[in-house]
Parts: structure tokens; sequence; C-alpha cells
């Protein structure tokens, strides 16, 4: 479990594409603190096990699925990222309440800055809207995010200058994809409501 509020952007060392699992190996400091092998960092708001580690390096595999459900298969050396350990039970929970189950890949379609404020536009994939409301939540590559305005399949959401600094969303530009997690709250309502209402969808 995550927050979506992000304590380091690491580098991709290196990754083993070809090979299944994909290796990534990622150089980080500071979120290797206190981790130890099996435990779990979200890579880009993607919930990843440590596999291996030693000094300010470490690594995770990444099947098939995951590189095909996420924008994790499009990183390369070099790649700055989002990265995240899981929040401890004593923690205080500034974001809001992320898995790290990517629900799918949205695209950058408009970029505008505005007072002070950058407003990202994001295209939602199929199906996904309807999980996302102004003022809700969204975790975008991992980040917790409040969404401000939503019209049809796309969202708009507004970066303060801290977020841009410290996430890899400062540099996002057109036609970049990004990772997207809906509120998980959203969908439990739907699975338990939907058999409540006429012709509802049993979509989960």
């Amino acid at each position: 479990m995550f927050t979506g509020i992000i304590e380091e952007l690491g580098t991709v060392e290196s990754l083993s594409h070809g090979t299944d699992p994909t290796r990534v190996r990622i150089r980080s400091p500071r979120v290797l603190e206190g981790i130890s092998l099996g435990d779990s960092i979200a890579v880009n708001g993607c919930c990843l096990t440590v596999t291996a580690h030693e000094g300010e390096l470490w690594s995770a595999d990444v099947i098939a699925t995951t590189l095909e459900a996420t924008a994790l298969g499009e990183l390369t050396a070099g790649d700055r990222v989002n990265l995240e350990r899981c929040v401890r039970a004593d923690g205080r929970l500034d974001g809001h309440i992320v898995q790290g189950h990517v629900d799918g890949v949205g695209e950058v379609v408009g970029r505008e800055e505005q007072d002070g404020t950058t407003l990202l536009r994001l295209a939602l994939p199929e199906g996904l809207a309807r999980y996302v409301v102004a003022k809700g939540s969204l975790a975008v590559d991992g980040v917790s995010l409040t969404v401000a305005a939503i019209d049809g399949d796309e969202v708009t959401i507004g970066l303060i200058p801290e977020t841009l600094a410290r996430t890899t969303l400062g540099r996002r530009g057109l036609g970049e994809r990004v990772n997207l997690e809906v509120d998980v709250l959203a969908k439990y309502v739907e699975k338990l409501t939907a058999s409540l209402l006429p012709g509802a969808e049993q979509s989960r």
C-alpha cells in the first residue's frame, strides 16, 4: 500500500529487454533505507518487488503482463522514475490510498501554464473515466493528484512547482504515456451496487 507521495526520483541503470521477466536496475539511495529483499517499492506507480540490492542500486523483475499493462516497458537507461516505499502503519497518509496496481495507461494531450500552475490534460483509456470525478483523487505515474476537471475521456490536473520539481511530471510532454490508478473505493462501490441497479453492468 502506498500514498502517492513521491520520496525520490531514481535513475534507471539498465533493463534486460528480451528476457522474461525483464530485470530493471535502479539507482536510488534514499528509498533503500530500511529495505529488505521482498519488500515493495512503487516505480512510476507500479508496485515492484525488490529482488536484489547493493549500495545505491536495486533490482526488480517485471513480467510481460505488467509491461503490457503499464508504461514501464518504455523505460530506457538514464530515465528518471518516481519512487515510493510502501507506507508504514504508523505513518501519515498525506496523499490517498494507492495500491500500486495500474488500471491503465493515459496520454498527455495538453500542457498549459496558468497563474503559477501547470495544467496537464490527460486522455484516459477506454472505460476508466467512470471512476474519476472532479476534486477526486487520481494517481498519475504514482503521484497522488486531485482532478481539477473532467471532460468526457479527458481529465485536467493542476501541478504546483513543488510537484514539478520532485516528480517526473515536470518533464512530461505531449504524446508521452503515464500510468494511471483510479481511487480503489470507486471500483468497490461499483461492484457492490451493480446488482442493485437495473441494467447495471457487473464489471468487476
